[in-house]
């Protein structure tokens, strides 16, 4: 990871998290403030984001990916990422079973 990238997560606050940790997510806390809050780590960050990269360029038609965000912090940056890439979008809830149930009108 560069420098640049660094600045760039650091700028963005990518690396705060919220001081309600779950267990699943302890191997990729940092370190936490005496407030509380819990500091992502940035190399583990960077890693997760290659390896979805790596995924999402593995794939020919873009078409074909979706992303789901139902939670209002993360719509918007969902958006701009299938405006950019072209991939299918779902913002808000959905119904379980949209990518498995073929009896689904959705499907």
């Amino acid at each position: 990871m560069w420098e640049d990238d660094v600045l760039k997560f650091v700028a963005a606050g990518t690396y705060l998290g919220g001081n309600n940790l779950d267990f699943q997510m302890e191997q990729d806390i940092y370190n936490t403030e005496s407030d509380g809050i819990c500091i992502i780590s940035l190399n583990k960050t960077w890693e997760k984001l290659l390896l979805a990269a790596c995924a999402t360029v593995a794939i020919k038609n873009l078409a074909n990916i979706s992303v789901v965000s139902s939670r209002n912090t993360g719509q918007r940056a969902m958006l701009k990422f299938a405006a950019t890439t072209g991939v299918t979008h779902l913002a808000g809830c959905f119904t379980p079973g949209t990518f498995t149930n073929h009896i689904q009108t959705a499907f």
